[in-house]
């Protein structure tokens, strides 16, 4: 299958290239960027895997040919975070590169499935779907906001916390919600073991939480103004991307994704059921586990809505009122346009 890295020269997309390079689903790769890219794609032009690359520059129609018969267009394109930055800082230079990509994969790739990165994803995904809409071409279940970096850092730091008790690679913590700060809402009663997550004082629970919202602050810090994540991140553009290529292939095991920020479309199964449990219309955005198929989006699993602790309820609460500000900043943003 044919897949789109836009913003492939990159800190995010160098090494997102790389593993998309080395997975055996991909036949061809296309690059894209303003600049650099044809010197990335000649640098993983020599590795020796069957993935063919094509590199693509804004002249002479590079990013249609970088966009056409795409199955997959992952879009980590845009300024990464700063030092004393919000994601909604990164708002008014991000949102215009996000919105002239996602015209541009109305045009030559309408069909494709779109894996959105670039931040703040609170916005920019609500931004992705108002010009497909504009274009006749949005189609819910094939737009996803990545969120996986967020289950990544809830497995990696519960396990650090346990010191060796729990195996990071073996953890599966569900992360609601969003993907700024307080909207995003780690489930640590739902997905780590019982024994050790009771185990836990309440400071110590709310130090995890607290590590997980802000852990791309950490980052940031240590390299002392030089970026934001990058390795980490394109590790977990990866792993959705790479489910998403077996979902396509027809392959049927492990066909669940620990979460995406997706639109909630009446017509996916558990949609319905979501938006009763959330209760506010406003928000027709929202990171939830989904299950994958060819198509995208098989179903949404509203359930894990009434799992939640107590503690973890309130802290859902203040991401949707939250959320709800940064969904209507994306829309806006379109229709104002």
């Amino acid at each position: 299958m044919k897949v789109t890295v836009c913003g492939a020269a990159g800190g995010i997309g160098q090494p997102l290239s790389l593993l998309l390079k080395l997975s055996p689903y991909v036949t061809q790769l296309a690059l894209y960027d303003v600049v650099n890219a044809p010197g990335v794609g000649a640098d993983l032009s020599h590795i020796d895997t069957d993935a063919t690359i094509s590199s693509h520059l804004p002249a002479d129609n590079g990013l249609q040919h970088a966009l056409e018969d795409a199955d997959i267009v992952v879009i980590p394109a845009g300024v990464p975070r700063k030092p004393g930055m919000t994601r909604d800082d990164l708002f008014a230079i991000n949102a215009g590169i996000v919105r002239d990509l996602a015209q541009a994969v109305a045009s030559f790739a309408p069909k494709a499935h779109v894996l959105v990165i670039s931040n703040p994803v609170n916005s920019t995904v609500p931004i992705f779907a108002e010009v497909l809409k504009k274009n006749g071409v949005f189609d819910a279940r094939r737009l996803f906001g990545v969120t996986t970096l967020d289950l990544v850092r809830a497995n990696t730091f519960i396990s650090q916390l346990s010191e060796g008790k729990l195996d990071a690679s073996k953890m599966d913590i569900p992360v609601i919600g969003g993907h700024s700060g307080e909207t995003i809402v780690p489930l640590f009663s739902v997905g780590a073991p019982s024994d050790f997550y009771n185990s836990l004082s309440e400071e110590q629970r709310d130090a995890l939480v607290h590590r997980v919202q802000y852990g791309g602050d950490e980052v940031v810090q240590a390299k002392k103004g030089a970026g934001s994540a990058t390795l980490s991140m394109a590790y977990s553009g990866f792993k959705i991307a790479e489910k998403l290529m077996k979902a396509i292939a027809g392959e049927t095991v492990d066909s669940k994704l620990g979460s995406s920020f997706v639109y909630l479309d009446d017509q996916i199964p558990g949609v319905s059921d979501a938006k009763a449990l959330i209760s506010n219309d406003n928000v027709h955005f929202i990171s939830l586990p989904v299950t994958l198929g060819a198509n995208g989006i098989e179903s949404v699993d509203a359930s894990i809505l009434e799992k939640m602790s107590d503690h973890e309820k309130q802290l859902f609460a203040k991401a949707l009122n939250t959320l709800e500000g940064s969904i209507a900043k994306g829309v806006d943003f379109i229709k104002g346009a």
